[in-house]
């Protein structure tokens, strides 16, 4: 049954590429959008035109952040807008050219999608760094009502820096720009997104979560107590809240938080033979406390109707299979 045409930015993404298959598995057609590649040079996307039913239903696009208007011809005519695309080279860029350009993009597209008089809703990505950065103890929980400080941000949180402040600063500006044009507005904030991808390359939210498969210790802190979510659940709840009738605003997408100790016990016993690091060094070192974040909570999202499957450890089987599969581990 055809439900019409969805535009999902940034399509060759682990995310973004993961939604387009759950959005062509129910029925709809989609427009995609890929950054536009040098001239010579060809981008594979063969695990997209792969897809079933992907040769009658989608159609992609070349588009580019930095020009808003690229966008204008894949919205043109869709019901709806799943914008996952976000700049991803600010560890070369400044914090402030990130964001603007994040900004400036995400407003274009948003107009884009106010003038086709066609699009219902607009499904944005955000994350939880958009909630969890703001100086609330790591026994705390905050929801969709917390807003990541920017000024926290740039004093206490000393990776990602630049992602964190530029989900933020796009986030509220997608939301006045929605509110002010009358255009409904869904964001969702997914945890550390976990589980199998489509391209041929290990995702490095999968690597970093992986760090224990891979050896790299470097990235223990991160995971000391930590807040997961399959791919394909937050693929399902972006297709949710869209379909949801009264879904605006902003949603928190976060199945499981679990501490490093027992993310430990589970790879060391049902994978040993990738001789896991030990984590004794994490639990000895106060320096780590301070990447203790609070909790987040799914309680919105799971009060419209929507129900998570995966667990963490299906998380990881999925993702260690999809790395062998792929020659990867």
């Amino acid at each position: 049954m055809e439900k019409g045409c969805i535009c999902v930015t940034g399509g060759t993404g682990f995310l973004a590429s993961w939604i387009i298959k759950r959005l062509l598995q129910d029925g709809y057609s989609v427009n995609t959008t890929i950054r536009s590649h040098a001239a010579g040079s060809k981008k594979d996307v063969s695990y997209l035109t792969n897809l079933p039913c992907a040769s009658e239903k989608l159609k992609i696009f070349d588009a580019d952040l930095s020009k808003p208007e690229t966008f204008e011809a894949p919205i043109k005519g869709c019901i709806g807008v799943f914008h996952v695309a976000h700049p991803m080279d600010g560890s070369n860029d400044a914090i402030e050219v990130v964001t603007e350009k994040s900004m400036k993009a995400s407003l274009g597209i948003l107009q884009a999608c106010v003038d086709s008089k066609t699009v219902k809703k607009v499904v944005y990505t955000s994350s939880v760094s958009a909630v969890m950065f703001n100086g609330k103890k790591h026994n705390d929980v905050v929801d969709e009502e917390f807003w990541s400080d920017v000024d926290y941000i740039r004093t206490h949180v000393k990776f990602g820096e630049w992602y964190h402040i530029s989900k933020t600063l796009t986030e509220k500006a997608i939301l006045e720009f929605g509110e002010k044009e009358g255009l409904d507005v869904a964001t969702v904030h997914p945890s550390f997104i976990h589980g199998p991808f489509l391209g041929p390359r290990c995702p490095q939210s999968v690597r970093d979560v992986m760090a224990m498969i891979f050896g790299d210790t470097r990235l223990y802190a991160m995971l000391r107590r930590a807040p997961y979510v399959h791919v394909d659940d937050v693929a399902s709840a972006h297709i949710h809240l869209f379909e949801h009738p009264n879904a605006k605003g902003r949603y928190i997408c976060s199945k499981t938080e679990v501490p490093i100790e027992e993310v430990y016990k589970l790879l060391s016993t049902k994978y040993p033979e990738y001789k896991i690091p030990s984590i004794d060094f994490v639990k000895s070192d106060d320096d780590y406390d301070k990447l203790m974040f609070p909790s987040v909570s799914s309680k919105k999202l799971l009060g419209t109707g929507f129900e998570f499957k995966y667990g963490i450890e299906e998380m990881f089987d999925d993702a260690i299979e999809c790395c062998k599969r792929n020659n990867i581990l």
